[in-house]
This record gives structure tokens, C-alpha cells and sequence, in this order.
């Protein structure tokens, strides 16, 4: 059991200690027999003929090892979303109209009816139709956390209400990334800010879908005992989310990707900063604040496991932003023109010999399709396709270990059930 701080720092060193013992043996040595066989490749190919959807699936799954992350069956949470019934999801569905009409129609604003109309247009185009990965997690973290006889209609309407808080604290995130990186499409429709009667506005209306975030909150909580917790709760991560992007715009100065910061704790700590506190931690934290947990060490034995998760949460999405089939996915890859700083990229500066970094060099955040074709092509030489899948599974047992040593209370089905959706088992 990790009884003290200590031991579960030294459970989490050797467990880091592990996944990269097992990503180093199967690439360290050009002929390891470790090493799935190298993909069939003709010399002649042109750079504009590159592969993508079911052929590029198809060429993948030729690796010896079984490449989960791209079976069409079982997708996991980065592209379906957490499994949760569809009673559940209605439930939820059902909740956003009064919360917008709460927005919008009380009366608070009457001199400013344009105003209203605008944020209602605003939250129904960017707030319910994402997956809603961290509102549905909020509400199953606090159905299995609470104790039977107070899962009452009035509770589970206000776990309803705090999951499209934790929604819109997500949509006020993308927002603002969408405008910085200047991202054309999401969710299949036109970013927010391309819309010709938004534009630069979008920083505003980033702005505006905060306040209901926190007007929200207000309004349904502020009578609660635990009501001060969660405000800084959500102020800590909007913190963290700001740190994340910074660090991540410091590789990014000019117009092309300074690759000498591409390091493993660079990135582990974007992803820390940008994903996995907000995505993972939020909702199981702001859940346990709605049960009446506030002891410091059930939050920080969650936190522990949750961030390892939402660490590999953000590596399964890099993945899939250059393997996956786009028609499935539903997005099309843009990580390596946007020259990103992805678990891809840096392992293969790791694995790479001087010519291979040159081509990184070359090819990396250049936005033209035969430098995309070089730099997918370089990661196959390299094996990640199958470093990828041994990172998967290690990372399972080891989550699945550490998930056992949780003490303080905290039901492991919860995690068990976040970690099976993470990676796509049955749930």
C-alpha cells in the first residue's frame, strides 16, 4: 500500500524507469528481434502518393504486435468518448437548455438583449458538441463515489449542472487554443473564430463563456459547504492550462520548431499542464469535493493516478493524430505541420542517427504534403508504430498495479473503469 508520499514516488520512478526500459528494447538495436520487421517500402515511391485511412490502417496492423489504438471496434476515449450508457447521456443532454435559458433569460441583462442572444448562439454552436469526455466523467466519478441514500434527483441534477461547468471551462480552453494556432476546423464544423461574424471577437466570447462557467456555478452551488473548494479548484486549473500553453509557444518562436527542446520532460510537462490536470483530475477531484472528501491525501493518491493517465491519454492522441483514419477519427491529423512538440517527435529524435535528424530538421512543422509524407515515413522506419504498442501495454499493467495500491477509501472501479475506456477495453 502507498502508506506515505515517499513510496508512492518510488512506485512512480520505477514505474517511469519500466516504460522506458521497454521502449528503449525494442529500438536501441537496428536487427532486435524485439523489433517488429520493417514496412514494405518502394524506393520509387513519390511523397505525394502517401497512404492515409484504411491503406495506412492496413499496412500498420502488419506489425507482429497487436496495434489496439487502431482497431475500428473498440476505438478508445481520445476518439469515441467514455463509455457511458445512453440513459446517461440523455440525462446529461437534457440539463444544457435550462442552463442556457439561465443564462440568458432571467432577466438580468434586459438592456443588453443582443448580448444574450449572442451567448446563448455562442454556447449551443461550442459547448455540447464535443464528446464531453470531462462532463461525463464529473457525473460518473460522483455516481460512484456517493453513498447510495444521497444519489438523490436534486444531487444528480447538480452533478449534471457542475459537469457542463467542467464542459465549458474545456470549450473557454479550446476557444482561446483554437485562435492562438490558428485551427480551421473542430468537430467537424468551422472553428468559432473563422466564422466571418466572429473573427478576432472570439477572444471576447472566450472570455464571455468563462463568466457563464463561473455564473453557472454560482447559481447552483454557492450555498454548498464545498462551494469555496471548487472555485479554486477551477481557478487552479485555468492556471495550469495557461502555464501549459506558454511553455508549449516557447517551442514555437519562430516559424519553424526549435527540435532541441523536443525533450521527454518537455513534454511530459506540457502534457501535464495542458491536458492531464483538467481532463483527468477535475472531474474526479470536483467529485470528490461534492461527496465531502477534502482530505488532502485521497486528492493526492487520485491526482498521482489520474495524471499517469492523462499522460497517456495525450501520447494516444498524438498517435492517432498521425495514424489514425481520419473517417473514424473525425479529424485530420495536423501535429507535424503545426510542428508540435508530440510523443512521436520525441522519441524519434531519441531513436534517430544525425541523417534522421536532419530530416526532422527538414521536414517538421514545413505545412506541404510531401515533408508531412517524409516525417510519417521516418516514424515507420523507426519502429513507433510498434514502440508505440509495447508503450501501451506496459503502461496498462502498470497502471493497473498502481490503480491496486490505492488506499484511502477510494473505490478502485472508478479508475479501473477510466483506464478500460482509455484503452479501449470492454467496460
Amino acid at each position: 500500500m502507498f502508506s506515505t508520499k515517499k513510496s508512492l514516488e518510488k512506485f512512480m520512478q520505477a514505474y517511469k524507469n519500466e516504460v522506458r526500459r521497454h521502449i528503449s528494447k525494442t529500438t536501441s538495436v537496428t536487427n532486435s528481434d524485439a523489433m517488429a520487421p520493417r514496412l514494405d517500402q518502394s524506393a520509387s515511391k513519390s511523397p505525394q502518393a502517401e497512404e492515409t485511412g484504411p491503406k495506412r490502417l492496413l499496412k500498420l496492423q502488419k506489425y507482429h504486435r497487436f496495434l489496439s489504438t487502431l482497431t475500428p471496434q473498440e476505438m478508445p476515449m481520445a476518439t469515441r468518448g467514455l463509455a457511458v450508457s445512453k440513459d446517461q447521456s440523455r440525462e446529461f443532454m437534457a440539463v444544457f437548455p435550462d442552463i442556457v435559458r439561465d443564462l440568458t433569460e432571467t432577466g438580468k441583462h434586459i438592456d443588453v438583449p443582443e448580448a444574450s442572444k449572442w451567448l446563448a448562439k455562442l454556447l449551443q454552436y461550442n459547448v455540447p458538441n464535443g464528446k464531453k469526455n470531462r462532463g461525463l466523467a464529473t457525473i460518473l466519478a460522483y455516481k460512484m463515489l456517493e453513498k447510495k441514500e444521497n444519489l438523490t434527483p436534486e444531487n444528480i441534477l447538480l452533478a449534471n449542472v457542475m459537469g457542463w461547468c467542467v464542459e465549458m471551462f474545456h470549450t473557454h480552453q479550446l476557444l482561446l487554443n483554437d485562435i492562438m494556432e490558428g485551427t480551421t476546423m473542430r468537430r467537424g464544423v468551422p472553428c468559432w473564430h473563422r466564422r466571418p461574424d466572429v473573427g478576432l471577437n472570439g477572444i471576447n466570447d472566450a472570455a464571455l463563456i468563462q463568466s457563464a462557467m463561473y455564473t453557472s456555478l454560482k447559481r447552483h452551488f454557492n450555498t454548498k459547504p464545498y462551494y469555496n473548494y471548487v472555485l479554486e479548484t477551477f481557478n487552479e486549473m485555468l492556471m495550469k492550462c495557461s502555464m501549459g500553453h506558454y511553455v508549449q509557444k516557447l517551442m514555437l518562436k519562430t516559424d519553424k520548431p526549435d527540435l532541441s527542446l523536443f525533450t521527454m520532460e518537455k513534454y511530459e510537462a506540457i502534457t501535464k499542464y495542458k491536458t492531464s490536470y483538467y481532463t483527468f483530475q477535475m472531474p474526479v477531484s470536483l467529485a470528490l469535493l461534492m461527496t465531502g472528501v477534502d482530505d488532502p491525501e485521497t486528492h493526492r493518491q487520485a491526482k498521482t493516478i489520474l495524471l499517469k493517465m492523462g499522460e497517456f491519454f495525450q501520447i494516444q492522441d498524438d498517435f492517432l493524430d498521425c495514424f489514425g483514419d481520419p473517417t473514424v477519427t473525425e479529424k485530420y491529423g495536423t501535429d507535424i505541420q503545426d510542428g508540435k512538440c508530440t510523443w512521436l517527435a520525441v522519441v524519434a529524435l531519441q531513436r534517430a542517427t544525425p541523417a534522421q535528424k536532419q530530416i526532422m530538421e527538414d521536414n517538421y512543422g514545413v505545412n506541404k504534403p510531401e515533408a508531412i509524407a517524409r516525417i510519417k515515413d521516418l516514424y515507420e522506419e523507426l519502429q513507433l508504430p510498434h514502440t508505440y504498442s509495447v508503450f501501451e501495454e506496459t503502461t496498462y499493467d502498470l497502471l493497473r498495479t498502481q490503480i491496486q495500491q490505492v488506499t484511502r477509501g477510494l473505490p478502485h472501479e472508478l479508475f479501473f473503469k477510466i483506464l478500460d475506456n482509455i484503452f479501449r477495453r470492454s467496460v
